[in-house]
Protein backbone atom coordinates (compact mmCIF):
# COMPACT_ATOMS: atom_id res chain seq x y z
CA UNK A 1 0.00 0.00 0.00
CA UNK A 2 1.41 3.52 -0.92
CA UNK A 3 1.67 6.27 1.88
CA UNK A 4 1.00 9.71 1.64
CA UNK A 5 3.65 12.44 2.21
CA UNK A 6 1.90 12.63 5.37
CA UNK A 7 1.90 9.03 6.02
CA UNK A 8 5.84 9.55 5.55
CA UNK A 9 5.84 12.69 7.86
CA UNK A 10 4.12 11.13 10.51
CA UNK A 11 6.66 7.82 10.94
CA UNK A 12 9.66 10.08 10.01
CA UNK A 13 8.44 12.42 13.49
CA UNK A 14 8.23 9.43 16.02
CA UNK A 15 11.29 8.13 14.45
CA UNK A 16 13.60 9.38 17.16
CA UNK A 17 11.59 8.16 19.80
CA UNK A 18 11.26 4.75 18.21
CA UNK A 19 15.05 4.00 17.94
CA UNK A 20 15.49 5.54 21.24
CA UNK A 21 13.15 2.70 22.39
CA UNK A 22 14.64 0.20 20.34
CA UNK A 23 18.55 0.97 21.60
CA UNK A 24 17.66 0.88 25.36
CA UNK A 25 16.11 -2.29 24.48
CA UNK A 26 18.22 -4.15 21.95
CA UNK A 27 21.44 -2.49 23.78
CA UNK A 28 22.87 -2.35 19.58
CA UNK A 29 22.52 0.28 17.29
CA UNK A 30 22.53 -1.87 14.54
CA UNK A 31 19.83 -3.91 16.18
CA UNK A 32 17.57 -0.52 16.98
CA UNK A 33 18.28 0.54 13.04
CA UNK A 34 16.61 -2.93 11.78
CA UNK A 35 13.90 -2.92 14.55
CA UNK A 36 12.61 0.66 13.53
CA UNK A 37 13.08 0.08 9.68
CA UNK A 38 10.85 -3.44 9.48
CA UNK A 39 8.13 -0.69 12.11
CA UNK A 40 8.07 1.07 8.89
CA UNK A 41 7.87 -1.42 6.68
CA UNK A 42 4.61 -2.44 8.61
CA UNK A 43 3.30 1.07 8.64
CA UNK A 44 3.68 0.85 4.81
CA UNK A 45 1.67 -2.00 4.38
CA UNK A 46 -0.97 -1.18 6.77
CA UNK A 47 -3.72 0.98 6.13
CA UNK A 48 -2.51 3.93 8.29
CA UNK A 49 -5.80 5.94 7.62
CA UNK A 50 -7.57 3.15 10.07
CA UNK A 51 -5.14 3.71 12.67
CA UNK A 52 -6.21 6.57 15.47
CA UNK A 53 -3.16 7.16 17.43
CA UNK A 54 -0.07 6.52 15.13
CA UNK A 55 2.48 7.25 18.09
CA UNK A 56 0.29 4.11 20.01
CA UNK A 57 0.30 1.77 16.99
CA UNK A 58 4.05 2.38 16.15
CA UNK A 59 5.10 1.93 19.52
CA UNK A 60 2.86 -1.25 19.55
CA UNK A 61 4.41 -2.96 16.71
CA UNK A 62 7.95 -1.79 17.13
CA UNK A 63 8.32 -3.63 21.08
CA UNK A 64 6.47 -6.82 19.70
CA UNK A 65 9.35 -6.82 17.09
CA UNK A 66 11.99 -5.97 20.01
CA UNK A 67 10.53 -8.24 21.99
CA UNK A 68 11.37 -10.99 19.71
CA UNK A 69 14.76 -10.12 19.06
CA UNK A 70 15.44 -10.28 22.83
CA UNK A 71 13.80 -13.66 23.04
CA UNK A 72 16.38 -14.99 20.22
CA UNK A 73 19.29 -12.53 21.84
CA UNK A 74 18.84 -15.10 24.80
CA UNK A 75 19.99 -18.59 23.05
CA UNK A 76 22.76 -16.12 20.80
CA UNK A 77 24.41 -15.02 23.83
CA UNK A 78 24.72 -18.46 25.15
CA UNK A 79 27.05 -19.22 22.76
CA UNK A 80 28.87 -15.80 22.30
CA UNK A 81 32.24 -15.82 22.87
CA UNK A 82 33.29 -13.95 26.52
CA UNK A 83 31.54 -11.31 28.14
CA UNK A 84 28.38 -9.47 26.30
CA UNK A 85 28.15 -5.80 26.85
CA UNK A 86 25.93 -3.27 25.27
CA UNK A 87 26.93 -1.22 22.04
CA UNK A 88 28.75 2.26 23.23
CA UNK A 89 26.86 5.17 22.00
CA UNK A 90 29.04 8.49 22.30
CA UNK A 91 27.14 11.41 24.03
CA UNK A 92 25.57 13.58 21.51
CA UNK A 93 24.33 10.50 19.58
CA UNK A 94 20.62 10.90 19.01
CA UNK A 95 19.93 7.29 19.27
CA UNK A 96 20.47 8.02 23.25
CA UNK A 97 17.31 9.92 22.98
CA UNK A 98 15.72 12.15 26.08
CA UNK A 99 18.17 13.35 28.50
CA UNK A 100 16.07 16.15 30.78
CA UNK A 101 15.81 14.06 33.87
CA UNK A 102 17.63 11.94 36.27
CA UNK A 103 15.57 8.86 35.43
CA UNK A 104 16.00 9.10 31.48
CA UNK A 105 19.41 9.67 31.71
CA UNK A 106 20.36 6.88 33.92
CA UNK A 107 18.51 4.23 31.70
CA UNK A 108 20.60 4.35 29.29
CA UNK A 109 24.05 4.55 31.39
CA UNK A 110 26.06 2.03 30.29
CA UNK A 111 25.98 0.47 34.12
CA UNK A 112 22.26 0.14 33.12
CA UNK A 113 22.44 -1.15 29.67
CA UNK A 114 24.49 -3.97 30.88
CA UNK A 115 21.87 -4.76 34.03
CA UNK A 116 19.21 -5.20 32.05
CA UNK A 117 20.35 -8.27 30.38
CA UNK A 118 19.09 -9.60 33.76
CA UNK A 119 16.23 -8.58 33.64
CA UNK A 120 13.33 -10.97 31.41
CA UNK A 121 12.01 -9.19 27.83
CA UNK A 122 8.65 -8.20 29.20
CA UNK A 123 10.67 -6.49 32.40
CA UNK A 124 12.95 -4.56 30.18
CA UNK A 125 10.12 -3.29 27.95
CA UNK A 126 8.02 -2.36 31.18
CA UNK A 127 11.19 -0.88 32.80
CA UNK A 128 12.10 1.11 29.93
CA UNK A 129 9.00 2.71 28.70
CA UNK A 130 8.10 3.96 31.82
CA UNK A 131 11.61 4.59 33.63
CA UNK A 132 13.09 6.18 30.72
CA UNK A 133 9.97 7.45 28.87
CA UNK A 134 7.00 8.05 31.23
CA UNK A 135 4.71 5.73 29.77
CA UNK A 136 1.33 5.18 31.47
CA UNK A 137 0.77 1.80 33.07
CA UNK A 138 -2.41 1.87 31.26
CA UNK A 139 -0.24 2.49 27.80
CA UNK A 140 1.76 -0.33 28.93
CA UNK A 141 -0.19 -2.82 29.20
CA UNK A 142 -2.24 -2.12 26.09
CA UNK A 143 1.21 -2.27 24.50
CA UNK A 144 1.97 -5.82 26.16
CA UNK A 145 -1.73 -6.94 26.07
CA UNK A 146 -1.31 -7.75 29.61
CA UNK A 147 -3.47 -6.06 32.68
CA UNK A 148 -2.45 -2.80 34.66
CA UNK A 149 -2.17 -4.66 37.46
CA UNK A 150 0.01 -7.32 35.54
CA UNK A 151 2.00 -4.10 34.56
CA UNK A 152 2.85 -2.68 37.51
CA UNK A 153 4.33 -6.19 39.28
CA UNK A 154 6.33 -6.26 36.23
CA UNK A 155 7.84 -2.91 36.53
CA UNK A 156 8.06 -3.19 40.59
CA UNK A 157 10.10 -6.75 40.05
CA UNK A 158 12.17 -5.27 37.07
CA UNK A 159 13.42 -2.26 38.99
CA UNK A 160 14.29 -4.47 42.15
CA UNK A 161 16.48 -6.69 39.63
CA UNK A 162 18.50 -3.20 38.48
CA UNK A 163 18.45 -2.03 42.21
CA UNK A 164 20.46 -4.90 43.11
CA UNK A 165 23.31 -4.09 41.13
CA UNK A 166 23.51 -0.71 40.62
CA UNK A 167 25.27 1.74 42.31
CA UNK A 168 24.31 5.43 42.82
CA UNK A 169 26.60 8.06 41.40
CA UNK A 170 26.86 11.29 43.12
CA UNK A 171 30.17 12.41 40.97
CA UNK A 172 29.73 15.77 39.08
CA UNK A 173 31.46 16.04 36.10
CA UNK A 174 34.55 18.28 36.82
CA UNK A 175 35.39 15.27 39.75
CA UNK A 176 34.26 12.59 37.01
CA UNK A 177 37.23 13.78 34.93
CA UNK A 178 40.10 14.77 37.42
CA UNK A 179 39.40 10.97 38.44
CA UNK A 180 40.14 10.15 34.79
CA UNK A 181 42.94 12.05 34.19
CA UNK A 182 44.21 10.48 38.06
CA UNK A 183 43.63 6.85 36.57
CA UNK A 184 45.34 7.54 33.05
CA UNK A 185 48.48 8.67 35.72
CA UNK A 186 48.52 5.85 37.80
CA UNK A 187 47.98 3.19 34.97
CA UNK A 188 50.81 4.84 32.96
CA UNK A 189 53.17 5.00 35.89
CA UNK A 190 54.08 1.30 36.36
CA UNK A 191 52.84 0.88 39.61
CA UNK A 192 49.80 -0.95 41.38
CA UNK A 193 49.61 0.83 44.31
CA UNK A 194 48.06 4.24 43.10
CA UNK A 195 45.93 2.48 40.85
CA UNK A 196 44.63 0.66 44.31
CA UNK A 197 43.68 3.75 46.02
CA UNK A 198 41.93 4.85 42.79
CA UNK A 199 39.27 1.85 42.81
CA UNK A 200 36.76 0.69 45.31
CA UNK A 201 37.35 -2.77 47.08
CA UNK A 202 35.15 -4.45 44.78
CA UNK A 203 35.95 -3.09 41.34
CA UNK A 204 35.37 -4.86 38.25
CA UNK A 205 36.77 -5.27 35.02
CA UNK A 206 34.48 -6.71 31.87
CA UNK A 207 35.99 -6.71 28.35
CA UNK A 208 33.77 -7.52 25.42
CA UNK A 209 36.08 -8.94 22.35
CA UNK A 210 33.11 -11.29 20.48
CA UNK A 211 35.84 -13.55 19.70
CA UNK A 212 37.27 -10.75 17.48
CA UNK A 213 40.08 -9.22 19.46
CA UNK A 214 40.99 -10.11 22.52
CA UNK A 215 39.07 -10.12 25.73
CA UNK A 216 39.21 -11.77 29.23
CA UNK A 217 36.28 -14.65 29.24
CA UNK A 218 35.64 -13.94 33.41
CA UNK A 219 35.43 -10.32 34.69
CA UNK A 220 38.46 -9.06 37.04
CA UNK A 221 37.32 -8.82 40.17
CA UNK A 222 38.45 -7.04 43.54
CA UNK A 223 40.80 -3.94 43.48
CA UNK A 224 44.08 -5.74 43.27
CA UNK A 225 43.28 -7.82 40.22
CA UNK A 226 41.57 -4.89 38.54
CA UNK A 227 44.72 -2.55 39.08
CA UNK A 228 47.17 -5.09 38.07
CA UNK A 229 45.20 -5.76 34.64
CA UNK A 230 45.18 -2.22 34.22
CA UNK A 231 49.05 -1.65 34.15
CA UNK A 232 49.52 -4.45 32.21
CA UNK A 233 47.32 -3.17 29.82
CA UNK A 234 48.86 0.47 29.49
CA UNK A 235 52.14 -1.33 29.47
CA UNK A 236 54.08 -0.37 26.44
CA UNK A 237 55.29 -3.02 24.62
CA UNK A 238 56.18 -4.50 20.35
CA UNK A 239 53.56 -7.24 20.37
CA UNK A 240 50.75 -4.85 21.39
CA UNK A 241 51.92 -2.26 18.81
CA UNK A 242 51.75 -5.36 16.49
CA UNK A 243 48.71 -6.60 17.55
CA UNK A 244 46.66 -3.32 17.30
CA UNK A 245 48.75 -2.30 14.41
CA UNK A 246 50.23 0.70 15.44
CA UNK A 247 50.40 3.36 18.52
CA UNK A 248 46.63 4.06 19.54
CA UNK A 249 45.80 7.11 20.82
CA UNK A 250 43.61 7.54 23.81
CA UNK A 251 40.78 10.44 24.38
CA UNK A 252 38.56 11.70 27.62
CA UNK A 253 35.08 11.71 25.91
CA UNK A 254 31.57 10.12 27.54
CA UNK A 255 29.35 7.55 26.02
CA UNK A 256 25.72 6.71 26.94
CA UNK A 257 26.19 9.45 29.90
CA UNK A 258 29.12 7.89 31.75
CA UNK A 259 32.49 8.86 31.81
CA UNK A 260 34.76 7.01 29.03
CA UNK A 261 38.12 6.68 27.77
CA UNK A 262 38.07 6.12 23.71
CA UNK A 263 40.84 4.86 21.72
CA UNK A 264 41.09 5.73 18.30
CA UNK A 265 43.71 4.16 15.41
CA UNK A 266 43.94 6.31 12.27
CA UNK A 267 40.77 7.71 12.99
CA UNK A 268 39.18 4.35 13.75
CA UNK A 269 37.62 3.58 16.99
CA UNK A 270 39.06 -0.04 17.75
CA UNK A 271 37.75 0.74 21.92
CA UNK A 272 35.66 1.76 24.36
CA UNK A 273 36.16 1.82 28.15
CA UNK A 274 33.20 3.32 30.25
CA UNK A 275 34.35 4.11 34.01
CA UNK A 276 31.69 3.66 36.98
CA UNK A 277 32.70 6.37 39.01
CA UNK A 278 31.40 6.72 42.76
CA UNK A 279 31.97 9.05 45.49
CA UNK A 280 34.15 6.13 47.46
CA UNK A 281 36.44 5.53 43.47
CA UNK A 282 35.92 3.88 40.31
CA UNK A 283 33.50 0.68 40.72
CA UNK A 284 33.44 -0.71 37.50
CA UNK A 285 35.85 -0.71 34.06
CA UNK A 286 33.42 -2.05 31.19
CA UNK A 287 35.33 -1.64 28.01
CA UNK A 288 33.92 -2.61 24.17
CA UNK A 289 36.05 -3.59 21.37
CA UNK A 290 34.44 -5.59 19.35
CA UNK A 291 34.82 -4.08 16.78
CA UNK A 292 31.12 -4.76 15.28
CA UNK A 293 30.08 -2.70 17.76
CA UNK A 294 31.83 0.05 17.23
CA UNK A 295 31.20 0.90 13.92
CA UNK A 296 28.57 3.91 14.94
CA UNK A 297 31.05 5.17 17.19
CA UNK A 298 33.98 5.49 14.27
CA UNK A 299 31.15 7.55 12.43
CA UNK A 300 29.89 9.50 15.31
CA UNK A 301 34.18 10.04 16.51
CA UNK A 302 34.55 11.30 13.08
CA UNK A 303 32.02 14.03 12.78
CA UNK A 304 32.92 15.37 15.79
CA UNK A 305 35.15 18.10 17.50
CA UNK A 306 37.02 15.42 20.10
CA UNK A 307 40.47 17.64 21.06
CA UNK A 308 43.68 16.28 21.68
CA UNK A 309 44.29 12.79 22.77
CA UNK A 310 45.68 12.56 26.48
CA UNK A 311 48.31 10.30 25.30
CA UNK A 312 49.24 7.72 22.54
CA UNK A 313 49.68 4.05 24.12
CA UNK A 314 52.09 0.80 23.48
Amino acid sequence: MALTMNDVARFEASMPRLQAIAYRLLGSAGDAEDAVQDTFLRWQATDTGRIEVPEAWLTKVLTNLCLNQLTSARARRETYVGQWLPEPLLDGDPMLGPAETAEQRESVSYAVLALMERLSPNERVVYVLREAFGYPHRRIAEILDITEAAGQQIFHRAKKHIAVGKVRTEIDEAAARRIVDEFLAAATSGRTEPLVRLLTADAVAIGDGGGKVPARAKAFEGALAVATFMRGLFKPSQAKRALVGGSPEIYAASANNTPALVVVLDGRVIGVMCLEITADGISAFRSQVNPDKLERATRRWAAADHGEPLLTVF
